[in-house]
């Protein structure tokens, strides 16, 4: 079996574990018989338990076994950013063993085009492995020339929107940044170590916030009045995990706990008159000021 059928074997098994909860190895491979991926045939024991070993090994999901009722089951014990991690694994395995299969079709499969961190994603994450310094040039979007010789002590990696930051202790400013690595260009990773903030939990970094920007602001409650079609889009997939709802007739009420951020202006701005800033005052304005200025611009035509 080649391997990228065998990595969609893996991903079968666990998401027809997630699926059912519990099942014997006979109930697994009743379910497998029928699957578009199966031959008819199933799974042999032996086979089935390197498949077991090959997903805690590729994925960190363990595969444990009810003596009792001798069903097998995922062990959910894990943090929220293991099970994010194994989630975006599954997911993205699973999407590309697809897309792989599907070559014949090329034609007909289209993809968004969006800059690459293929060449830089592996470097940094081995710096964080051995707490070392990174150093590189930087191209911001808001600068005309590249920043060189920037060092940081790289604390995470986070996606947001398909693209890859790394977030960590700029040396010379001491503040923590956040940096696209699909701008970055010369990075190298140097012999100066870091020790990383033993206190220092990237979920709780971006906790009060949406998207990849943060500021040193207090969280503020926010209200939205979203249209309701746009609700529906909110409801798929919420803004933040604070996000709770009220649903009227002819709108819907969103509410939140976040920071004040670019990145959550950008989102609102993008939805436009299907959602409206209810409060606080001064976000309100905001929206309300890049709406005239954009508006004066098509005034000038």
């Amino acid at each position: 079996m080649a391997r990228r059928n065998v990595i969609t074997v893996y991903i079968w098994i666990v998401d027809t574990l997630q699926r059912y909860g519990a099942l014997t190895l006979a109930q697994l491979n009743d379910l497998w018989k029928r699957s578009s991926l199966g031959d008819g045939n199933p799974i042999p024991r032996r086979t089935f338990f390197h498949y077991r070993d090959a997903i805690e090994e590729m994925f960190g999901i363990s595969l444990k076994c009810n003596r009792s009722t001798f069903e097998y089951y995922i062990d959910e014990e894990e943090s929220e950013s293991d099970s994010r991690m194994q989630q975006w694994l599954l997911d993205s395995m699973s999407m590309s063993g697809m897309l792989t299969n599907s070559r014949d079709i090329s034609h007909r499969i289209v993809l968004e085009n969006v800059p690459s961190a293929r060449q830089y994603l592996s470097v940094v994450i081995n710096a964080m492995r051995d707490n070392r310094r990174i150093k590189f040039s930087y191209k911001s979007y808001n600068r005309v020339n590249a920043s060189d010789g920037i060092v940081i002590e790289p604390y995470f990696v986070k996606i947001f929107k398909q693209l890859w930051y790394v977030v960590g202790m700029n040396v010379k400013d001491g503040i923590i940044k956040t940096y696209a690595l699909d701008r970055m260009s010369k990075l190298i990773i140097t012999q100066e170590t870091f020790e990383m903030p033993e206190d220092f939990d990237p979920i709780e970094f971006f906790k009060d916030c949406f998207g990849i920007t943060t500021n040193r602001n207090e969280a503020k409650d926010i209200v939205l009045r979203v249209s309701p079609t746009q609700a529906k889009y909110f409801r798929a997939l919420p803004l933040h995990s604070s996000q709770q709802e009220e649903v009227h007739d002819a709108y819907s009420i969103f509410r939140y706990r976040m920071r004040l951020t670019y990145d959550l202006k950008e989102e609102i701005m993008s939805h436009g008159s299907d959602v409206e800033v209810i409060s606080p005052p001064e976000f309100k304005a905001q929206i309300t000021t890049e709406l005239k200025k954009a508006l004066a611009n098509y005034g000038h035509q």
